[in-house]
């Protein structure tokens, strides 16, 4: 797992037109990591957008007649035992994908910001138990989690998303406390504390704008952590159930067929690959990008 971020404490605050998105889009367009990276994101986000719209054939339909088909310019991709489309349980899968990533992502990040920043400006005993409980919730990986929801109110996507977000909770406490402790020791926040600003003020006009870089750049390389986490639930029959495609679903049924078919297998793996591979080059070159100390022309 990716070492979390922090902000250096000797790092320059990031103040509203430091940097023109002009120049930034010039030197991200120079950025081969960024580049690659948005172009591999891109491809994968615009194959879910496809999917929504259209399919070569119906990823739901079964034709047992056409199960194992080669590729031909009918199934540009073949098909598979049941002899659903290749190609459109890829364009599908990754509908379900993005969709467990956004949710789950979306969960960490909300609740460990918030938690974060109240154990940085709260100090004591507040910010001793928010941590913590922080620890406590990385003792349970995200399959361990998935287990014991399956357990309790059974296998699928909403099992899948909750045990990802979950344990995508203490990551986003630890990067967001971290990081705002490094501001709060900044002179330009004890001069607002000077001007008689509360703590809530200083912390959304001051600490938060500071640290969204960061915590940009961390989502990015969570998104691609969700989507493995993803894969590897319905690969055990935990996350996304049948008849709804997903990746690591394909991987799973492919297994029985790695001699006689063993493009089965590469394909969703090759997908997975893409997707994880395109959100880290884009999470360093964010970094890049974003750091204030690398702010200048490249």
């Amino acid at each position: 797992m990716s070492a979390p971020l922090t902000i250096p404490a000797d790092a320059p605050p990031l103040t509203p037109g430091a940097r023109p998105a002009t120049g930034f889009w010039r030197r991200a367009l120079r950025h081969r990591s960024f580049v690659l990276g948005a172009a591999l994101s891109l491809l994968v986000l615009g194959s879910a957008l496809l999917s929504l719209l259209w399919t070569p054939w119906s990823a739901y339909d079964i034709d047992i007649a056409s199960k194992l088909r080669p590729p031909s310019a009918a199934h540009w991709l073949g098909t598979d035992v049941l002899g659903r489309d290749i190609v459109s349980l890829l364009l599908v899968g990754a509908r379900s994908t993005i969709m467990v990533g956004v949710i789950a992502v979306g969960i960490g990040l909300t609740f460990g910001v918030c938690l974060g920043l109240i154990a940085a400006a709260r100090k004591g005993w507040t910010e001793e138990l928010i941590m913590r409980l922080s620890d406590f919730t990385f003792a349970f990986p995200a399959v361990l989690s998935a287990i014991m929801l399956a357990a309790v109110a059974g296998p699928g996507m909403l099992t899948s998303i909750t045990a990802i977000g979950i344990f995508q909770i203490p990551t986003f406490v630890r990067v967001t406390r971290g990081s705002a402790n490094a501001i709060w020791a900044r002179e330009f926040v004890l001069a607002a504390r000077a001007a008689g600003k509360g703590t809530f003020r200083i912390t959304i006009e001051h600490v938060l704008p500071n640290i969204l870089s960061i915590l940009i750049v961390q989502a990015t390389i969570q998104f691609a952590l969700a989507i493995l986490a993803e894969a590897a639930l319905s690969y055990l029959g935990l996350g996304t159930q049948p008849p709804q495609p997903s990746w690591g679903r394909m991987l799973n049924d492919a297994q029985t067929l790695l001699f006689q078919s063993p493009m089965l297998a590469v394909y969703p793996g090759a997908a997975i690959a893409i997707a994880v591979l395109g959100l880290n080059l884009l999470g360093d070159g964010l970094r890049d990008l974003l750091d204030p100390r690398l702010a200048r022309e490249r």
